[in-house]
């Protein structure tokens, strides 16, 4: 027997369908409220209370510490996975087999060239303008160079879409960097793997040859994929949300970077390594910024603890944090910034306040370590973090469309002035 909810309003009683997902998650089928009810509709600001679409494609638990891509868990995907392994299972729904992650990557590989035009885009910007603008604005005008809309009832069109995206952002990302720092713009080398030759786009002196280090490669392999998904967040609703007007896949991505960009998103392994930037200057005293923290009357907030989401643990935390200890054993970085980092995440879990509130390191707090260790500058940790997810933006778009879900339009309770006469200027 089917589950429903009564929902009563002035005596009269209304039914609905409870939805049980797959994961015993249950959510009440309120599709039909507006109509049977006569107007009447919810009010949930933040959608935090609300879903917005059934999906197959991630599944989170924030009380436990879970999070599967397809029904894999994020543990395993990134002890056993690469990222286009990973990409390749989110997007189509299973695991590649050999032969498919090889046409899969040379298919990528044959659309990685970006037309000599969009550098003309990127000489219109100044040095000083945001990597993430600049991202945003190049993935937008793809669409220029690919003008044809994507047939979504064509298999062989939508395959094309994805690999075209997925093969020129990295590239888009890699200059939009390398704009930034003055360096001549790069190719990379379709001899290597794709994280590898995104560093080698990145990092590549025009006078010296690059040299790539395995332990580098790995952890931002490791950390691509603990990006790729993560349910229905800001900036992967906004990809579902432009798509569902029938945008195509590369607006509807450029838009998703753009709700990326705000510092309560991706924006956040970032204000990680600000916050440390500002005790190093203040001192380096991280007992002094731990007392701040637990102080309620103190403004100061410890960036990358805890996770709005997660109520327990980030489980990708303890993934990409023996990556970060990895990348700095293997790089002998001597950083003051980085010590005080260490010196917080030792404190914070041995510090009773911060364990009994699960106020642990996240993966903002790995990832900015990692990044900085790298040598990336911290206004391009947000264009990291969109190349990881790139992979789930597609999928979300791709699975939007298939479902053919209608455009997305969120209802409001209006609280303004209600009908008045218009005054003449001279009156007013």
């Amino acid at each position: 027997m089917s589950k429903t909810a009564i929902l009563e309003i002035d005596g009269k009683k209304y039914e609905f369908p409870i939805v049980e997902g797959t994961e015993n998650e249950l959510a009440i089928d309120i599709k039909s409220l507006r109509g049977d009810t006569n107007g009447i509709t919810t009010l949930d600001p933040g959608y935090k209370n609300t879903g917005s679409c059934e999906s197959a494609i991630t599944f989170l638990n924030g009380e436990e510490g879970i999070l599967r891509y397809r029904g894999y868990s994020i543990e395993e995907l990134a002890e056993k996975a690469d990222f286009l392994e990973v990409a390749y299972l989110l997007i189509f729904g299973e695991l590649p087999t050999k032969s498919q992650l090889e046409k899969f990557h040379n298919d990528i590989k044959a659309q990685s060239h970006v037309d000599e035009d969009v550098k003309k885009i990127i000489d219109g910007f100044p040095k000083s303008a945001h990597p993430m603008g600049v991202l945003s604005s190049l993935t937008s005008a793809l669409v220029a160079f690919n003008p044809s809309s994507v047939n979504v009832d064509s298999e062989e069109e939508m395959y094309n879409a994805i690999v075209r995206i997925l093969a020129k952002f990295p590239v888009l990302t890699a200059w939009a960097y390398r704009k930034r720092v003055g360096l001549p713009l790069d190719y990379g080398d379709d001899n290597l793997g794709y994280v590898e030759n995104f560093l080698k786009m990145m990092f590549k002196k025009p006078s010296g040859e690059y040299v790539s280090n395995k332990v580098v490669v790995e952890s931002l392999d490791k950390l691509l994929i603990l990006h790729a998904d993560h349910e229905q967040n800001c900036s992967t609703s906004t990809v579902r949300m432009v798509g569902s007007s029938h945008a195509g896949l590369f607006v509807s991505i450029s838009a998703g970077i753009a709700a990326l960009w705000g510092p309560l998103h991706g924006g956040a392994n970032q204000a990680v390594i600000e916050m440390l930037e500002a005790i190093k200057e203040d001192g380096g005293d991280t007992k002094k910024f731990m007392a701040k923290a637990k102080d309620k009357d103190d403004p100061f907030r410890l960036m990358g603890f805890g996770h709005r989401v997660y109520k327990n643990f980030d489980p990708r935390a303890k993934i990409i944090k023996r990556s970060a200890d990895n990348v700095l054993d293997a790089l002998g970085i001597e950083d003051p910034v980085l010590d005080i980092a260490k010196g917080l995440e030792r404190e914070a879990l041995e510090d009773s306040y911060f364990v009994d509130r699960k106020l642990y390191p996240n993966v903002d707090f790995y990832s900015g370590i990692i990044y900085r260790a790298l040598g990336i500058p911290v206004e391009m940790f947000t264009p990291m973090f969109a190349l990881g997810r790139l992979p789930g933006w597609i999928a979300q778009w791709r699975e939007m469309r298939l479902r053919k879900e209608p455009i997305g339009r969120p209802r409001q309770v209006y609280i303004g002035e209600k009908l008045r006469s218009f005054k003449d200027i001279s009156n007013r």
